[in-house]
């Protein structure tokens, strides 16, 4: 259960999908202009990155390391994660038409989302068992989460407040996003 909890704290806050990995800035940065938004997109990349960090799992280790053809890994790993999206995109349109259409393009983008596809790689690359890898991808996403919503109510505030124009939009929003990180740098070295 400590192993658990580390795994925990570290995908949250100490390796933290956004600002320690790197990984998801298209949908941080694309989808963070709008709370809503944010919190709809953060739900969608939490099932996806976790249901397919599940399902890659159990792929590798019943199909391609027995059949010896981990070559494949990336191209089955991606399908995974597309069919999953074209699950998400079928029940969004039918339960929430508004979210639907405010996720726009950043929707089918997903598929592409190198946080879903990386967490599932680097749960096989650290050896994590299924449950392990759940937990592990589920706070990834939770941290994913934790950033976009963060990033939003930031920017909404930074529609009203007084910013000189040649720093308006795009950059002071790279600004906050670049302060954001530094201050969840403070996390590192709280857990490997």
């Amino acid at each position: 259960m400590p192993e658990l909890l580390l795994v925990i704290v570290s995908a949250v806050f100490v390796n933290n999908v956004v600002f320690a990995r790197f990984l998801g800035i298209c949908p941080y940065l694309g989808v963070s202009k709008n709370l809503d938004t944010a919190i709809g997109m953060g739900f969608a990349v939490t099932f996806v990155m976790t249901v397919s960090t599940a399902l890659t799992y159990i792929l590798q280790k019943t199909v391609l390391i027995p059949f010896g053809i981990e070559f494949m890994q990336t191209v089955m790993f991606i399908l995974v994660i597309a069919s999953l999206v074209q699950l998400v995109e079928i029940v969004l349109k039918k339960v929430s038409k508004s979210l639907y259409s405010s996720l726009g393009i950043y929707l089918p983008l997903i598929t592409t989302n190198c946080a879903i596809l990386g967490m599932a790689l680097i749960a096989i690359q650290e050896d994590y068992d299924l449950l392990t890898s759940v937990v592990f991808a589920f706070f990834s996403a939770m941290g994913f989460i934790l950033a976009i919503v963060m990033f939003a109510g930031i920017r909404m505030k930074l529609e009203e407040a007084d910013v000189p124009a040649p720093f308006k939009n795009v950059p002071v929003g790279f600004i906050s996003a670049a302060i954001l990180s530094l201050a969840f740098m403070g996390f590192s070295g709280l857990v490997k």
